[in-house]
């Protein structure tokens, strides 16, 4: 058998993000933070190309960024309920890292694997700040797909695109469990 890790597995198995309207102070300070950053980058990367950066948004960022949100809805037209969102989730959060995927020219890497790598860095965050004892929870909303947000409240250049917003902090309530995917039915298995 090779060298397991079943606490690792277990871990995998049962873990469960926490809805991030319910996490709450304390947030991990930067010391503490470093290593799921680290961990987080640990990715696979075809081509070692760092298809991607992070955006690391403190509490005192939160209400312009909140406020950012609430003026574009305005220049969007949106309604109160998309609004509300919007801005609820700078708001309401204290910590978040937002994964920023910037495709790099590569005749050998497409851009799909370059924003799969993306994504793998998002789960690899969420996973290891819930492996630190961190209550997280992985989103993105409209303003992580409006381009005036992104550039006036996150300084994106027009190639970079949000991959995820990963929200930390204290858990205040233990998500119940809820129906997970049925393994036998989405799952092909090829022998020939």
């Amino acid at each position: 058998m090779p060298d397991a890790k079943p606490e690792v597995l277990d871990f995998l198995l049962n873990r469960r993000s926490r809805p991030a309207k319910t996490l709450a102070l304390p947030v991990p300070d930067r010391a503490a933070l470093e290593p799921i950053l680290t961990a987080a980058l640990r990715t696979p990367d075809h081509g070692k190309l760092e298809p991607w950066r992070l955006i690391v948004v403190q509490a005192g960022a939160m209400p312009r960024l909140a406020a950012l949100a609430d003026a574009r809805a305005d220049a969007l037209g949106l309604d109160d309920e998309k609004r509300g969102k919007g801005r609820s989730q700078f708001e309401q959060s204290h910590l978040a890292v937002i994964v920023v995927a910037r495709p790099q020219p590569s005749d050998k890497v497409p851009d799909i694997e370059q924003t799969l790598s993306a994504g793998a860095v998002c789960l690899s965050l969420l996973n290891a700040a819930l492996a630190a004892g961190w209550g997280a929870n992985w989103l993105t909303g409209w303003p992580a797909h409006d381009r005036g947000f992104l550039r006036e409240g996150l300084g994106l250049e027009d190639h970079e695109f949000v991959a995820g917003i990963v929200h930390i902090g204290s858990e205040t309530v233990a998500p119940p469990e809820r129906p997970r995917p049925d393994v036998a039915s989405l799952t092909t298995w090829v022998s020939e």
